[in-house]
């Protein structure tokens, strides 16, 4: 229970940390609302002078009854004003309350989504899409919702209900003590309520990051769902997510409701006692007819925070399962950032790169195994090896897209982990073999790297990719791409992507597969293209085939995870081992082992 009690006041004060800028009307907004809600009390208790004094009267020591006329209108004026004044004021605090609420939630977006920027390869792979984007929309929504409306009605209700209690009790204490009465048994209710319900909360707001996570993998897949013919497997997935969320929604739902005749009723009896004892109190002459008129027009005011205490707390536990979500995301902390004595350089690096002892670990197991080997500027390495090898990870290293468990990754005779990032990545220019192109023109995609890039550069180096067939499309290079690439080929995909690498001019080019999609003619002449950039690049490529790789300065062969063979195209075929059997089987070679 204290550590429930000590979570919530950290999200409260995690929620008044980013109000900031938005604090001081904030705070006038909620002090407009007490203004308000006395306002609202106002009206009955000149309802009461009314009925007394003029509509009923007053009994002089002659015992004559006295209307007094003249308060009639004054009166009346009163009311008026009170009910226009509470109307503006109430008017100004929902505008206020809102752009707070606004306001807050485009700080703490602007935020998250910064800070997710900043995560390192390993957030992503434990954080679904679906989730990421249900915190950022529905759990955010919520925040938005409590700000602009919960925290205004609780302050309004607290405030009526204390005020209230404290006139009744100048009017007639035993009349108010049998209202206040009630009010132990709502307050048993509503914590009975609220500790069954938060569960619920938690486990609604999974099943619908589970319902979203579910549509974004469909709608991200839709071309390997048709190839397959699996949209009725897809559909029975997807309905069954949904009937999880509208099982948990149904669940949370049909709680509240339990609960909600018990409130309820509770809430309305103090109506039907208002006009019992206090029917029975005018008989006998202890209350006047005007102050059963405030009495019964007040009720409401012990009523409804009554009444509305089960919704309240229905939506705090809504808001407390969103913002602990929210708060999760917000205070991630990347692994991989620049250390305090980081070095950063504006020059353009000259690319050497070596690999001294390096291990990864991955997942609990051993990825990378003491691999060591340098590569000096300009060079050319072609790596190689069977699917899980490792080398995708080995040149995720080189950027720091993952770190080193053991060993160092040196670029420039620097550490990369001494590198300031930003300096060392944009020196690196990557075509990765998931090929990911955003919702933009060709020529938007081409200069992602480098928004300096002018038009013609966009198209040299598209043509240095052998992407030629940009000119064929419908507008060019300002054909809109849709979402990832959709209606290009892979082999078209992997040439833009490889424009897009080259454009930044990177001293350190890494190449996943990047031509694994495009025929052999076109293979040849992105290699001949990569020979003759005209600046100095040092290129780490990854390929199956023999043909990318047979002019690389240097061939690295890697089995589970450690460096079994290297060197160059002519000292591997010599060797007999993993190449030669490649290239054999690659060229038809029957003299080769494979086909003896």
């Amino acid at each position: 229970m204290q550590k429930g009690k000590v979570i919530i006041l950290f999200q409260l004060r995690w929620i008044w940390k980013n109000l900031k800028g938005y604090r001081v009307s904030y705070i006038i907004a909620l002090c407009l609302v007490l203004v308000g809600a006395s306002l609202t009390m106002l009206n009955p208790i000149i309802s009461q002078h009314l009925v007394d004094q003029v509509i009923v009267g007053t009994t002089d020591a002659a015992g004559n009854v006295v209307r007094h006329k003249e308060m009639l209108i004054p009166l009346c004026l009163a009311l008026v004003f009170a009910m226009l004044t509470k109307t503006i004021v109430f008017y100004i605090v929902i505008m206020l309350c809102e752009r707070a609420s606004q306001g807050v939630v485009h700080t703490l977006r602007d935020y998250l989504y910064q800070n997710m920027q900043k995560q390192d390869m390993g957030f992503y792979d434990k954080n679904r899409t679906g989730d990421l984007m249900t915190r950022l929309t529905g759990d955010m929504d919520m925040i938005r919702h409590t700000v602009a409306w919960i925290v205004r009605v609780i302050i309004e209700n607290v405030f009526l209900f204390i005020a209230t209690t404290v006139y009744f009790l100048t009017v007639d204490i035993v009349f108010t003590l049998v209202l206040l009465a009630i009010t132990p048994l709502i307050y048993f209710v509503t914590k009975k309520f609220s500790r069954t319900v938060r569960p619920l909360y938690v486990d609604l707001r999974e099943k619908l990051s589970n319902l979203n996570t579910s549509a974004q993998e469909n709608i991200s897949g839709n071309r390997v769902v048709r190839a397959f013919a699996r949209e009725d497997f897809e559909n029975q997935k997807f309905d069954e997510k949904n009937t999880e969320y509208m099982k948990a929604s149904l669940k949370s739902t049909f709680t509240w409701l339990r609960f909600f005749p018990a409130i309820e009723s509770l809430a309305q009896s103090l109506t039907v006692v208002t006009l019992l004892i206090g029917g029975y109190f005018i008989i006998i002459g202890r209350l006047s007819l005007g102050e059963l008129l405030a009495f019964s027009s007040l009720s409401w005011t012990l009523a409804n925070p009554m009444r509305m205490m089960g919704m309240l707390l229905n939506d705090l536990q809504r808001f407390f399962a969103s913002s602990s979500k929210v708060i999760e995301l917000y205070y991630s902390h990347p692994t991989i950032v620049n250390r305090y004595d980081c070095v950063t350089s504006d020059q353009r690096f000259k690319g050497k790169v070596e690999f001294k002892n390096v291990s990864l670990k991955f997942n609990e197991g051993e990825i990378l195994k003491n691999i060591s080997f340098c590569v000096e500027p300009g060079e050319t390495v072609a790596i190689m090896g069977n699917t899980g090898s490792g080398k995708t990870l080995l040149t995720n290293l080189i950027p720091r897209l993952y770190d080193a468990t053991d060993g160092e990754v040196v670029v420039d005779g620097v550490d990369v982990r001494f590198w300031d990032k930003a300096s060392l990545r944009k020196n690196i220019g990557m075509a990765t073999q998931d090929v990911f192109l955003f919702s933009d023109t060709v020529d938007g995609n081409i200069a992602y790297g480098d928004s300096s890039v002018t038009e013609d550069e966009t198209k040299q180096f598209a043509h240095l990719a052998s992407a030629d067939f940009i000119y064929k499309m419908e507008d060019g290079f300002d054909t809109l791409i849709g979402e990832r690439g959709v209606g290009l080929s892979g082999g078209q995909k992997q040439r833009i992507a490889l424009a897009r690498a080259l454009a930044i001019r990177p001293s350190i080019l890494i190449l996943d597969d990047t031509t694994s999609a495009v025929d052999l003619e076109t293979e040849k002449f992105i290699q001949q293209s990569l020979k003759g950039l005209d600046f100095s690049c040092t290129k780490f490529i990854i390929a199956q085939r023999t043909s990318t790789t047979k002019n690389a300065d240097k061939i690295i062969i890697l089995h589970d995870g450690e460096i079994v063979e290297c060197g160059t195209h002519d000292e591997l075929l010599s060797n007999n081992g993993f190449y030669s059997e490649i290239y054999a089987l690659q060229n038809d070679d029957c003299t080769s082992t494979l086909c003896s």
